[in-house]
């Protein structure tokens, strides 16, 4: 059988071939790429230990099988046991060979989905950056107005009185603060970049990871898979640490429980990318910039709000820091994505290089 399949070796898209019993008998090196695992450990298993919803799949092969059509194309989201999962356009076939029954061959429809939540993300940003504009506005200017007159109030108050109320006053005070602050941190990314030339992203990242190390300096892991040959980038190198470090900081604040078993890690790595849209804009190259943890992961009803303002996945947090870095991101043409399960949480900025 292995010689009639020699021609599947040199295939671009996965295959895997099942025999009548729906067991796996081959394996492309495409297919052990796309799953992130080898033929010898795919081999033998049927669709339900590979896939966490293998019986998807089912149906498709007993069509081809009991010849009701000569081949099936479907879109399917394939999940994997603590994997990321898998949207692929699916074709199966019955094949004419000894010891085989079906074949699926499966292409990943990576650009077109990134493409759709892309698109997605600027719309909704764009949005957010409007609400959160007339929004700060509207309550900067009655927070001056109470921090006013409770300091005035505090002046007028009896020298016995002033004691016992003075507290309270206070407390007034320091809370108009307080929202000042985080008012003035929703204004602070609508401030145009300061462009400068001649950027290199790994000095970002090594400053984010010494920031990091510093407030974090046992059981934290941080990684570097760095490629060195992407050139220097063109942007605002402060406002390009902040989004990298608002990111970094989010990953290990939730790492809390890791950290005190002393295996928590986060992974900086750096890749280009080839024909990309971005903003709905076209380049020849893109920087990409992963920062990955190995935390509890983000809920599934949580992971479509993450970039909104005052949405946060952890207690005490202002639900600003994500918001900021995908504003400070955009401002540069680029996107910031996500994505999540227990055990692997991956942020990947996108940034561009050349245009098409």
């Amino acid at each position: 059988m292995m010689d009639a399949l020699k021609g599947l070796d040199l295939l671009a898209s996965a295959v895997l071939i099942l025999d009548q019993g729906g067991v796996i008998v081959y394996v492309n090196p495409a297919a052990e790429d796309l799953l992130e695992s080898s033929s010898k450990v795919l081999l033998s298993q049927n669709l339900k230990q590979v896939f966490a919803n293998g019986e998807v799949l089912e149906p498709l092969c007993e069509q081809v099988v009991s010849h009701d059509c000569v081949e099936v194309r479907q879109e399917l989201v394939l999940e994997r046991i603590g994997r990321l999962a898998l949207h692929v356009h699916c074709i199966v076939k019955p094949v004419d060979i000894p010891d085989a029954s079906v074949l699926i061959e499966m292409r990943e429809n990576i650009a077109r989905i990134r493409q759709e939540r892309e698109n997605r993300l600027v719309d909704q940003t764009q949005a957010n950056k409007e609400l959160v504009r007339n929004l700060a506005h509207e309550i900067k200017n009655p927070l001056g107005g109470i921090r006013g007159a409770a300091q005035l109030l505090e002046m007028e108050l009896p020298g016995r009185e002033l004691k016992d109320l003075r507290e309270y006053t206070q407390v007034i005070v320091k809370e108009t603060e307080r929202l000042q602050k985080l008012v003035d941190r929703l204004l602070v990314p609508h401030r145009r970049p300061n462009i400068e030339s001649d950027i290199n992203i790994h000095e970002v990242c090594e400053r984010v990871r010494s920031l990091v190390l510093a407030e974090h300096p046992k059981g934290l892991k941080i990684l570097r898979d760095y490629d060195l040959s992407i050139p220097e980038i063109t942007g605002d190198k402060e406002q390009l640490i902040q989004a990298v470090l608002n990111i970094a900081r989010n990953a290990a604040n939730v790492l809390t429980d890791r950290i005190r078993m002393q295996d928590a890690e986060l992974v900086f790595k750096t890749r280009v990318s080839r024909q990309v849209t971005l903003a709905r804009v076209r380049y020849k190259l893109a920087l990409n910039v992963h920062i990955i943890d190995n935390g509890p992961g983000i809920p599934p009803d949580l992971i479509d709000k993450i970039f909104n303002p005052l949405v946060s996945g952890t207690e005490g947090g202002s639900g600003l820091g994500l918001t900021l870095s995908q504003t400070l991101i955009q401002q540069h043409g680029g996107i910031i994505e996500c994505e999540s399960v227990p055990g692997h949480t991956e942020f990947l900025i996108r940034l561009p290089l050349v245009r098409a």
